[in-house]
């Protein structure tokens, strides 16, 4: 039997490039490791990238937007039309990964999976329509097991959009109202973890709506209690987005391209797709920790250090967005520092 795509191999860290890049790191006009992290990020995109001096001038932002049926449940503080609203304002520059993406010289990728306000045709939207809205978990599986494959893929093919673009860098946002609800039945399922635990406040629900959320996902983690497999718990509780976001992780893994991950939603993504396929963590580098209450432990699940803490919860792959510029810094002074014999520096 041909195994599924996403269980095939991974690329390889280049050690020989991440050697090169560590001695050099230790020939550089500064005391050793007084760089902190950025010494770190810099040798581990040498192993990613197969060259001793990184480079991270192309990035790619692909963002998903999908609509869920457990909105029904009334778990978001925003109207479910959202969703397509908010497909028109990525495409007119509005939004707030439009204006990142700007400032880094960033492609944006804006991808529609289905939405209940359907936008219609929209210059610079890719129309990758599965359905209006997954189903209402709490009441059916969210996805058939077409709707998943099909999301799984778009997120691959957009993967190998980005390198066909030459993109040095993997960014995967998302958008759709109710996703973290989606998100947090997710990740309670992954974890074997309450939903008391992980379910936040998302769009900024207030106490009852806290309370509402945590109920939906109960009766969903219920309802399909015999999903075990990662797969399986996916498509049982799972959207468009976070699927595609899985598929476009575990395709920039196996095609070596470094994977920026954002924050709660994108973080749920990723832990599925390394269950999936355990290799995928060794590409994974991680932007921030989200103010959203499940956030740190997936990151803990997932052995992360994220680079930044800024009480971050927007989603639209924002912070992983204003955590480029330290990607970029890293490799700069990687590259750019003088060592000790070029400026004429005694060594300690």
């Amino acid at each position: 039997m041909t195994p599924a795509w996403w269980s095939r191999p991974c690329a390889s860290f280049d050690t020989a490039a991440a050697g090169a890049a560590r001695i050099r790191q230790q020939s550089l006009t500064k005391p050793p490791g007084s760089l902190g992290a950025l010494e770190d990020i810099a040798i581990r995109l040498a192993a990613m990238q197969a060259v001793e001096r990184p480079a991270m001038k192309r990035v790619w932002i692909s963002v998903f937007a999908a609509d869920h049926g457990v909105a029904a449940e009334g778990v978001s503080a925003f109207p479910q039309v959202v969703t397509g609203e908010m497909v028109r304002n990525f495409s007119s520059g509005g939004a707030a990964i439009s204006v990142l993406a700007r400032s880094l010289g960033a492609r944006l990728d804006v991808v529609n999976l289905g939405t209940v306000n359907d936008p219609g045709e929209i210059r610079g939207v890719t129309r990758a329509v599965i359905a209006p809205q997954t189903a209402n978990f709490c009441e059916a599986p969210a996805m058939t097991v077409e709707q998943l494959d099909t999301a799984l893929r778009v997120g691959a093919e957009r993967v190998a959009q980005a390198l066909e673009d030459g993109a040095d860098l993997f960014i995967g946002g998302e958008m759709g109202i109710a996703n973290t609800t989606s998100a947090a039945a997710l990740a309670c399922a992954l974890l074997g973890e309450s939903p008391a635990m992980l379910a936040g406040a998302g769009t900024g629900l207030d106490g009852d709506g806290i309370a509402r959320k945590i109920a939906a996902i109960e009766r969903a983690l219920q309802r399909h209690e015999a999903a075990r497999d990662p797969l399986e718990q996916l498509r049982c509780v799972g959207g468009f987005e976070i699927a595609a976001l899985t598929g476009a992780f575990v395709a920039a893994a196996q095609a070596r391209m470094p994977v920026l991950v954002d924050g709660f939603i994108t973080t749920a993504a990723a832990l599925t797709a390394v269950r999936l396929n355990p290799e995928v963590r060794d590409w994974l580098l991680f932007a921030h920790r989200s103010h959203e209450r499940g956030h740190a432990r997936l990151l803990d699940a997932l052995q992360a250090q994220p680079l930044l803490d800024l009480g971050l919860r927007l989603g639209e792959a924002s912070g992983a967005a204003i955590a480029v510029p330290l990607l970029r810094l890293a490799c700069e002074l990687h590259s750019g520092m003088a060592t000790f014999a070029q400026a004429g520096v005694s060594q300690g």
